[in-house]
């Protein structure tokens, strides 16, 4: 890493400890007004709006005075507020929620466009970045909306007029709703937590910071030496960790002399995840590396450099990540954790019932299984790194170099690809019209980091595609992560624009996005005109959708163990976490795949980025494979493109009841694992 960034991020840290050490706000933030005031005001309604009212009023009451500061107003204030703004006429109430739906539309639609100009930087390959980049990439355009909401007494009104459900509620009652009706519950949602707009930027800024250091954690192969002084991979390949160290992985299964080269990456991230990793190593490539001694000399010479290790700068990230979300906690009403957040208000799926799915995959007896099958394969036993073994896909039978040459051919550089959107739309079963429509709405830019999708919060605005685009053209890797991202981006389009009701559009939780991600993902080489008529590729497939969720789900169980232990040890600091970090995952794998593997003690699992700079987002992607499998194991004699926009102009109901219109059954891995067992037969 290069001495200025270094120092910045010094800074960075300094400005982080300080603004998590600062006072969460100014002022009297207490809230609530006392039960007695309540019921006196109830009563009042009650006699003014007619006792059909009743429960709404009680429950509009309630929802508005738990949120309501001294800052707000007086008691008598209070009771005005609610005496003037509660709706009792249904057509009045029709136009209330009208206001809503298009005034918030424009609201969070154009802070997004904002937020996205001042991440531009940061995201897009886009000249130098600079030290006023990371200042607008840490400022939340968002930070003050809630606090203006309220302040203004629009949240409130909200509040007062449409109910909140928790998620038991949803679950029953949801079956029986109108559109009209999750559409209010979606609007009450919008306003469950009310946190302080210095709270909220504090946290953002963290993130910022967070995600930055992982976009830029790259690692330049061809300064990788071994104990022969060989260097293994071509000049000019860096890779970032652990998306590109990964897929790097992967692609040497099909590569003479690809076992090596994964040996020295396992090797490679092994340094990472315990911060023995040169820092002269991260993001720089004016030294040479012997990743299994440690050893570090000067590019292309003998002389020895100080093998510095990286400071606990991996960790320090993660541990103010949850500090950022303890400043939130005593804000969240409902859920005061950010573990109850991610499960009951954000994936709409209970902790319990998500580990138990992931135990479920974890010990699937299928599993022991296609490890027999990869073993055969690969004519040796297994290594740890083999959880990312991809010699199942249809992919393996195409070297790297080979896909690569196809890709660079067929998109040199981003507007290539951008142009060709509609003929990749159409080769995925899109009509003409369909699109056109589509790719009119997407757009596509060059990434720093390893790709994402943003989509758009408006109608009319456009849904952003990034991936990672070297300067001789597209890689067969940015390919296969363009067609993810372009999966997220279509999902983006027909959920917002094809949605009746903007406070409906999304999709349940981030899972269900991951899982179109996927089904476009699988599909890259047909993009490409490479799929071959193997009559086992439904069989091979299946193995593989198995095998990827296996290895992902022990990395989601780390995660949500990781975070359960930062909040039973909220006293404890970056070191400490990593510690902890590296036991969860060594116990996680000794229990769920020392067993399959034949090696105990191994901490692979910790490796994933995501967990530094996204807050335990990763069983969402579990979640997303078990979808996607069932999605795409009902489309198999379907049409992809109608079946895809009927079940995305769902919207945001919760995941059980939009998998059951979706699919006909609710989520579940037994279809995946019932699958696999059969895959296994077909393939012996």
């Amino acid at each position: 890493m290069k001495q200025s960034t270094l120092l910045l991020y010094s800074i960075l840290f300094l400005t982080g400890l300080f603004f998590v050490s600062c006072s969460n706000g100014k002022g009297d933030l207490s809230m609530g007004i006392p039960d007695a005031v309540q019921h006196q005001i109830i009563d009042k309604m009650i006699e003014k709006f007619g006792e059909e009212h009743k429960e709404r009023i009680q429950t509009g009451v309630k929802q508005v005075a738990e949120r309501w500061r001294s800052d707000d107003g007086t008691e008598e204030e209070f009771e005005n507020f609610c005496l003037e703004n509660f709706y009792h006429k249904q057509d009045e109430l029709d136009l209330v929620f009208d206001r809503f739906q298009t005034n918030l539309e424009a609201l969070y639609g154009n802070l997004h466009r904002i937020n996205r100009q001042f991440m531009w930087q940061l995201h897009v390959e886009a000249g130098p970045v600079l030290p006023i980049d990371y200042m607008f990439g840490a400022y939340n355009i968002y930070a003050h909306v809630s606090d203006d909401l309220f302040r203004s007494k629009i949240a409130f009104t909200a509040l007062l007029n449409f109910p909140i459900y928790a998620l038991e509620e949803k679950t029953v009652k949801g079956e029986q709703w109108t559109r009209r009706q999750w559409a209010e519950a979606r609007l009450a949602d919008g306003f469950v937590n009310r946190v302080p707009a210095e709270v909220s930027q504090q946290r953002s800024e963290i993130y910022t910071y967070a995600d930055d250091y992982i976009t830029h954690y790259n690692i330049y192969m061809h300064n990788l030496l071994n104990d022969e002084g060989d260097r293994l991979f071509p000049e000019g390949l860096r890779l970032i960790s652990h998306w590109g160290l990964r897929d790097e992985i992967k692609a040497q299964y099909a590569n003479p002399g690809g076992l090596e080269r994964q040996q020295m990456i396992y090797r490679v991230m092994q340094r990472i995840i315990s911060q023995e990793i040169p820092a002269v190593m991260v993001n720089d490539n004016e030294a040479d590396w012997n990743p299994f001694t440690n050893e570090v000399w000067k590019t292309g010479t003998q002389e020895t450099l100080p093998a510095e290790p990286e400071p606990n700068t991996r960790y320090e990230h993660f541990w103010k990540t949850f500090e950022a979300e303890k400043l939130v906690d005593p804000y969240s009403l409902i859920n005061p954790t950010l573990i109850d957040r991610r499960f009951n208000t954000q994936r709409e799926i209970l902790e319990e019932d998500v580990e138990a799915m992931l135990i479920e995959i974890l010990t699937a007896p299928v599993i022991q299984d296609i490890a027999h099958l990869i073993e055969n394969r690969l004519g040796r036993n297994l290594e740890p790194f083999d959880i990312w073994y991809d010699g199942f896909k249809a992919r393996g039978q195409y070297a790297e170099e080979e896909l690569d040459r196809i890709v660079r051919n067929r998109f040199p550089a981003v507007e290539a690809f951008e142009a060709q959107l509609p003929q990749i739309l159409r080769r995925l079963g899109f009509s003409r019209d369909r699109a056109d429509y589509l790719s009119a709405r997407i757009t596509v830019d060059p990434s720093r980091g390893a790709g994402h999708a943003w989509g758009a919060r408006m109608r009319g605005d456009k849904a952003h595609l990034r991936t990672r685009i070297p300067e001789d053209g597209m890689d067969y890797k940015g390919f296969n992560i363009a067609m993810h991202e372009l999966g997220h981006n279509v999902e983006q389009v027909f959920t917002l624009e094809g949605v009746d009701y903007y406070a409906l559009s999304g999709v349940p939780n981030t899972a269900f996005t991951e899982a179109f991600a996927f089904v476009f993902q699988y599909r890259d080489l047909d993009v490409l005109g490479l799929t071959t008529d193997d009559p086992e590729a439904d069989a091979l497939r299946t193995l593989n959708d198995m095998w990827n969720t296996y290895e992902i789900a022990g990395v989601s169980l780390v995660d949500m163990s990781v975070w359960r232990w930062m909040y039973d040890n909220p006293g404890a600091g970056a070191r400490q976490l990593r510690e902890a970090v590296q036991r969860i995952a060594t116990e996680v794998w000794n229990e769920y795949y020392a067993p399959v593997f034949g090696v105990e003690d191994v901490s692979l699992l910790a490796i994933y980025s995501h967990m530094i700079s996204l807050g335990m987002y990763i069983p969402d992607y579990t979640i997303g494979h078990v979808i996607a499998f069932q999605i795409e194991d009902y489309l198999k004699d379907k049409d992809l493109a109608a079946e895809m926009e009927r079940m995305c102009i769902q919207g945001r109901l919760t995941p059980q009841l939009w998998m059951q219109n979706a699919v006909g059954s609710p989520v579940s891995a037994q279809p995946m694992i019932d699958a696999a067992s059969k895959a296994v037969r077909v393939i012996e």
